[in-house]
C-alpha cells in the first residue's frame, strides 16, 4: 500500500488498468471517498462510493492507483446515500 496521505481532493482514481473509476472528494478513516459526480447511472445514481485505502498502489501527480484492475476494484466499493 502507497502513503495515503498524498491523498487529495479531486485527485482521479484509476484502477491498475488506466481505467477511470472516480474523483477523490475527501477520505474518510481507511477509506476513499468518491464525488457523487462519478456515482454511476441508475440506481448507483446519487450515492458517494467508497474505495478501501488498502487497495492504493501509487499516489503520483494528480492520480491514486490502484492494485486492482477496474473492474474487481468496483467489486470492493461501498455505497452510501446520504445528503453531503
Amino acid at each position: 500500500m502507497s502513503d495515503v496521505s498524498k491523498i487529495r481532493e479531486h485527485m482521479e482514481v484509476i484502477g491498475a488498468d488506466g481505467v477511470h473509476l472516480g474523483t477523490v472528494d475527501r477520505m474518510e478513516g481507511d477509506r476513499i471517498k468518491l464525488t457523487k459526480r462519478d456515482s454511476g447511472e441508475g440506481a448507483h445514481r446519487g450515492h458517494h462510493h467508497y474505495i478501501p485505502a488498502s487497495l492504493v498502489a501509487e499516489v503520483e501527480g494528480d492520480k491514486v492507483r490502484l492494485s486492482a484492475n477496474s473492474d474487481v476494484a468496483v467489486m470492493f466499493e461501498e455505497e452510501k446515500s446520504d445528503p453531503t
